[in-house]
């Protein structure tokens, strides 16, 4: 039988601007590293009072301090980082902790340093920096476009591609832009918004255009890709739940030489017709055995929008598996019926 000791320790952070970033309001932080350890946390000023079983109050000591650490070197801290410290010091994966906070992807154009803030992302861009193919595939909000176009940008500023190439499935349009006002940059940049986005906040408006005005940046519905070789360019298909199995096989093949492709997609949001199977579906099963080419797999663990995306993420994740096992309980009724 376990002995249980219970013991109070004190955490003094020296400066109180330190202090009243970590605490954060209503010291929200302090109550998750509380509630996770079940020990009692209190803050006052610039001092941390920790009250609890001996092994927990440690445990709560040393990721207070590791937040403390992190925001001295100026890393981002907000409750996915906070919830990410606990889960990586519980399982004593102190090296992959300092790999996501040592791992610049790029930085952009305001200054700010871009790294993975999830474990996810992090085999994300180690996937996309080690693999010539990519899937991303997962929720919103979890950084699937965001990271890709960092990298593609870190790419294209250090010359290992010359263009970035960016394309996303029209199927609102069906494809058939045509009746759309302007030219086809006009006709595709509504779709393209989130990767138009990332890539303003890697060069800055003004860099942006004149790399599209010189061709190395592209963006093209898909329908455009067939016949072509992209060779030393990095190309982002955004949406690749939204493609038919021929879509992505054509697509897939037109990888030229010093290549990089990253497909991203959710495919709990398909908007194709119900007959029609996805394309990024069907590539996960073809290609799962492909060496060169690497899949990844994000959870609601991984959004880093505002907590409730992961709740709702959740919530639908739950309800899609209640409806199946309604439907296959009535699937397995019928066929007791006719036997």
């Amino acid at each position: 039988m376990k002995i249980i000791k219970e013991i109070t320790k004190q955490l003094v952070i020296q400066e109180i601007a330190e202090a009243s970033r970590l605490f954060e309001k209503e010291n929200k932080y302090i109550h998750i590293i509380g509630k996770h350890y079940e020990a009692d946390i209190m803050a006052r000023g610039n001092m941390i009072k920790i009250s609890g079983d001996e092994e927990k109050v440690n445990k709560c000591i040393k990721v207070l301090s590791e937040l403390h650490r992190m925001y001295c070197e100026h890393i981002a801290i907000n409750e996915k980082q906070v919830r990410t410290v606990i889960e990586l010091l519980d399982t004593n994966q102190t090296d992959l902790l300092y790999a996501m906070q040592n791992d610049i992807i790029n930085v952009s154009k305001n200054g700010t340093m871009i790294r993975p803030r999830t474990i996810g992302q992090k085999y994300y861009v180690d996937a996309i920096r080690t693999h010539d193919i990519t899937f991303g595939i997962g929720p919103a909000g979890c950084g699937k476009t965001y990271l890709a176009v960092a990298l593609g940008a870190f790419y294209l500023k250090n010359h290992n591609v010359q263009r970035i190439i960016l394309v996303r499935p029209a199927v609102e349009a069906g494809e058939k832009l045509g009746f759309l006002p302007g030219d086809l940059q006009e006709k595709v940049n509504p779709y393209l918004r989130p990767l138009f986005d990332g890539l303003s906040d890697m060069f800055g408006i003004d860099e942006f255009i004149k790399l599209q005005q010189k061709g190395m940046i592209e963006v093209a519905p898909l329908a455009y890709m067939r016949g072509r070789t992209l060779e030393k360019s990095f190309i982002i298909l955004d949406e690749a739940q939204n493609t038919t199995k021929e879509q992505i096989k054509m697509f897939l093949t037109r990888l030229g030489n010093r290549s990089k492709m990253v497909i991203n997609g959710d495919i709990t949001q398909i908007d194709l017709p119900s007959h029609t199977v996805s394309g990024l579906v069907d590539a996960q099963r073809v290609l799962k055995n492909v060496k060169g080419i690497s899949t990844i797999k994000f959870t609601s663990e991984d959004v880093v929008r505002h907590d409730l995306v992961a709740a709702i993420i959740n919530a639908y994740e739950k309800d899609a598996k209640r409806k199946r096992k309604a439907e296959d309980r009535k699937n397995h009724g019928n066929n007791d019926q006719l036997q």
